[in-house]
């Protein structure tokens, strides 16, 4: 069986806290009421895609790629970059548009020509 002669009690447990505050003293949340106040209309500021018809909405100068079109593209490409790298390469896909593969696409395409690949 476990030894269970090194746990404290719960008066002990308890006893750790020190006494609650009063009333006075706690926060006065308990009288707030229980629905929050709604936000002001905000809308987000869109992204628009040339090739999409939904426009995107910006999230911390990333692109929500979860709002663009499917593209028939299903092998997962990950890899390490430096922040200023992705930050570069973020900032060309949305100034052009487009998705960030289609970014390292056309910079795949453009080192085969030169290398004569």
């Amino acid at each position: 069986m476990a030894d269970v002669s090194k746990l404290k009690s719960l008066k002990q447990r308890r006893s750790t806290l020190g006494e609650p505050p009063t009333l006075e003293e706690a926060s006065p949340n308990l009288e707030a009421p229980e629905v929050a106040p709604a936000a002001p209309e905000a809308a987000p500021d869109p992204v628009v895609d040339a090739y999409a018809d939904k426009p995107k909405r910006k999230l911390d100068g990333r692109i929500d790629g979860r709002s663009v079109r499917r593209t028939n593209r299903t092998v997962q490409f990950a890899t390490r970059v430096t922040p200023d790298w992705d930050a570069r390469i973020r900032a060309l896909a949305m100034r052009e548009g487009v998705l960030l593969v289609e970014i390292l696409e056309r910079a795949l395409d453009c080192y085969e020509e030169q290398s004569g690949s």
